[in-house]
């Protein structure tokens, strides 16, 4: 399936490639019949109860501490457009067009699956915007987490409102109700219960949590090259990764990991040149070059458990009340977002260790005690070159970020609405910080990958592994092979880049075949 192909959004489930398409990709997306269908039993269930006299929370009441305020019929459209308004109170920097996408493309889907007693017309206004690719602005604070992502999804509810700010599809700054109208959208006039059902929900902090998810599946296959790169750079040997000793510790991740730098290091003629026991006295290599499977497969296979996590959210609705099948409407707390907030904490721990084992390995090149034979720092004239010492600098400032970042943010509860929610997960915390672990893991890889690619060639005439060969001919396209000290940061650039855009892998494969 093409990304620019509709994505259609109904009751069942959304896949992670759904969910990218549209948050990266800006695909559009479309309602089924059967969602239409259910969003229009339950509304009319919802319309039921806001004309009993009978109070039921979030139809004809007052909301979290102040739910025991029964609503006159009067004032219900009011109640809605102030629910709205007081809650879009997100401040701070603007959050990433990709994630709000995928927060508006989260909240449709439960919307679709008929919990939430919407209306139609108000569902399809959502869908209408995340086509027209109008993405509204949303603030880096506001969500606790609990009760959903209330602050950023109120940025957008205000955006349907045909209120607010919001970028077009070109990007640019506009009031919300300049965009509607350039797009041939009509505002909504919100009716009862459709505030609450717009922003009670966890569904900024499952987008960021499934972005991270692609992200860190892809970087740690990185982390599997740029290991085998450094194993064999520094002289190491392959004989470790032997699947019957992977199949001594029968963890699945591991066992990939291993067989990845066993597919990435055949046929290497540096690693060939010091197989016998008169050329290679070393009893055994460091944990960094090691024990790399043993990590990154323990990685693995806690992104294996967060995409787990992440399948249960996006099968379900989360709403409060929510409009049950056979017609209750029933409050609830699967608002609360532990689950996804815990997964989200484990992720940047996964991060912080892969940098942290990377940045040791590239710490490894740079030291004539270590290094077998390279230059200091694989500098070209040592003392007058400094080679890759400060580029190694920059991984360590990366690392330590990174360790501060692994602190959970989902321990860290704080009571709010005069103590009616006094626990809260801090999720959306968590996945704000994830996204900077992500980001700071693919530098690392970037700069091991820098500075293995100049060991390896540092090793001529010993001709490397095939496929780390060719990573580093696709390096080698912007980054030029070693010399005299240049201007390092557009090349460390260049190297986060083909990290970034799969380029390490890709290459890699043109050899080996599909990675696992």
């Amino acid at each position: 399936m093409r990304d620019n192909e509709v994505v259609n959004v109904g009751p069942e489930p959304l896949t992670f490639d759904d969910v990218i398409r549209v948050a990266r990709h800006g695909a559009p997306v479309q309602l089924t019949e059967d969602a239409l269908a259910a969003i229009s039993a339950a509304r009319q269930r919802v319309d039921e109860l806001a004309e009993s006299p009978t109070p039921a929370y979030g139809i004809s009441t007052g909301f979290g501490a102040l739910a025991t305020r029964h609503i006159d019929p009067a004032l219900r459209a009011q109640l809605q457009r102030s629910l709205v308004r007081s809650h879009a109170a997100g401040s701070g920097p603007e959050v990433e067009t990709e994630v709000v996408r995928a927060l508006m493309l989260l909240r449709l889907h439960t919307l679709a699956t008929g919990h939430t007693g919407i209306r139609p017309t108000t569902a399809k206004t959502l869908a209408a915007l995340i086509s027209a690719g109008i993405t509204p602005v949303v603030h880096e604070f506001g969500s606790l987490g609990c009760s959903g992502d209330l602050a950023p999804l109120a940025h957008v509810a205000l955006t349907l409102m045909g209120e607010g700010v919001v970028r077009d599809g070109s990007g640019n700054l506009q009031p919300a109700g300049e965009a509607l109208k350039q797009a041939q959208i009509d505002p909504v006039e919100l009716a009862a219960k459709e505030g609450l059902a717009l922003i009670n929900g966890t569904d900024g902090m499952l987008g960021m949590l499934i972005l991270a998810i692609h992200d860190l599946t892809a970087l740690v296959r990185t982390a599997d090259v740029s290991a085998a790169m450094s194993v064999e750079a520094l002289l190491g040997t392959d004989r470790v990764f032997m699947p019957e000793l992977q199949a001594l510790r029968p963890h699945p991740g591991q066992a990939l990991s291993a067989a990845n730098m066993t597919k990435v290091l055949r046929d290497s003629g540096i690693m060939a040149s010091h197989r016998d026991p008169e050329s290679c006295t070393r009893v055994q290599d460091a944990y960094s070059l090691r024990c790399a499977p043993q990590v990154a497969g323990a990685a693995r296979d806690t992104i294996a458990h967060a995409a787990t996590v992440a399948g249960w959210e996006l099968a379900s609705a989360v709403d409060n009340p929510a409009v049950l099948a056979d017609g209750r409407v029933e409050s609830n707390g699967n608002f609360h977002g532990a689950p996804i907030a815990y997964v989200l904490d484990f992720l940047a721990v996964v991060a912080a260790d892969l940098a942290s084992m990377s940045e040791r390995r590239t710490d490894r090149f740079l030291d004539v005690a270590r290094n077998h034979g390279l230059p200091a720092f694989l500098a070209h004239d040592p003392g007058v070159d400094s080679g890759h010492m400060i580029a190694q600098y920059t991984q360590a400032a990366i690392v330590s970020e990174l360790k501060r970042l692994a602190v959970p943010a989902s321990v860290d509860s704080i009571p709010s609405s005069a103590m009616q929610e006094d626990h809260v997960s801090m999720g959306w915390s968590a996945a704000r910080k994830l996204r900077r672990s992500v980001d700071g893991l693919s530098r690392v890889l970037a700069i091991e990958v820098l500075t293995a690619a100049r060991a390896l060639d540092l090793r001529a005439p010993l001709e490397p592994a095939p496929a780390t060969a060719a990573v580093v001919r696709a390096l080698r396209e912007t980054v030029p092979a070693p010399g005299p000290d240049r201007f390092l940061a557009p090349e460390i650039e260049s190297a986060v880049r083909l990290v970034a855009e799969g380029g390490v892998v890709a290459a890699a494969e043109s050899v080996t075949g599909p990675l696992s």
